[in-house]
């Protein structure tokens, strides 16, 4: 059940917490400074054994990295999943790049993109998640020093620090599919 997940991510969460990256980049961990709204998401949506897990690559700027939530856009998260939590703040923030939580202004388009056609394609949230979940291969969010503040994908990391990374991923990975037993794993992007 959930509770052996939300013990998992929490583990998880600690491990790609204590690894460094070198280079010009901020590095968030909403699976920390949005645990309530994430354990919330987990508890709701991610709780059994489901058809279809749809794996994401790593938060969005705009989505995860302010709800804690897998593609997580504002409207979607607020009013069609019904999670609202307070977020804290990752220990360093880019200023083009601060978390405000649930009063971010900026919509995540791969969130509005991926939520309006489950909203559209089922009656509810219950309903999707009856069958399905969406979870991140990657819970971290990387921004660029420089002054735009730009995402920055994980396979453009350091090699040995990518490698790093996605050992611990793939362990997460590994055994969400053993407590969900999803019999489809669908990659989504943009």
């Amino acid at each position: 059940g959930s509770s052996v997940l939300i013990e998992r991510t929490q583990q998880f969460a600690a491990e790609v917490d204590k690894l460094t990256f070198s280079g010009a980049l901020y590095v968030y961990n909403p699976l920390v400074y949005a645990w309530e709204a994430h354990k919330t998401y987990l508890q709701r949506y991610a709780d059994k054994p489901v058809k279809t897990l749809f794996l994401g690559m790593n938060p969005g700027p705009f989505g995860m990295a302010q709800t804690g939530v897998p593609f997580g856009e504002i409207d979607a998260v607020r009013r069609w999943m019904g999670i609202t939590a307070s977020i804290g703040k990752p220990p360093y923030e880019h200023p083009k790049r601060p978390i405000t939580g649930f009063l971010t202004k900026r919509s995540e388009v791969s969130g509005k993109r991926l939520w309006s056609l489950m909203e559209q394609k089922f009656t509810s949230a219950q309903a999707f998640f009856s069958e399905h979940t969406v979870m991140n291969y990657c819970p971290l969010v990387f921004v660029d020093s420089g002054s735009t503040g730009k995402n920055i994908v994980p396979e453009k990391l350091v090699k040995e620090e990518r490698i790093a990374l996605e050992h611990i991923c793939d362990e997460y990975l590994k055994d969400v599919i053993d407590l969900l037993h999803p019999i489809n794993l669908v990659g989504i992007g943009v």
